[in-house]
This record gives structure tokens, sequence and C-alpha cells, in this order.
């Protein structure tokens, strides 16, 4: 139980970490730059989708 509890708290303590970080130095992403990713990321999300049902059922 103590290891499961150390475990959550150096997860927790990453996400902060990251969360600090990157509002403290990500630039903001331009509109072009948003509509590029989001042309990838939806075929990206379906495909995965499609092949995670093929895993399951095969």
């Amino acid at each position: 139980m103590p290891n499961l509890l150390l475990l959550l708290l150096l997860i927790f303590a990453g996400v902060a970490l990251m969360v600090f970080l990157g509002q403290r130095f990500a630039a903001p992403a331009d509109s072009q730059r948003m509509d590029q990713l989001r042309r990838w990321l939806i075929p990206l999300v379906g495909l995965s989708l499609v092949l995670s049902l093929l895993k399951y059922y095969l």
C-alpha cells in the first residue's frame, strides 16, 4: 500500500510539473497550425478505433 501511494504521489507531481512548465514556456499555437493538426488528428483517431476493434475481435 505505501508503494501505491508513493507511485500516485510521483505521478501527480509529474503531471503538476508538466502543467506548470507548459503554461510557463509553451507558445500559443496559431490557427493555421491547429488546422493542420486537426486535419491529421481525426483520421488517426478513427484508424486507432478501427484497429482496436480488429484487435479485440481477432
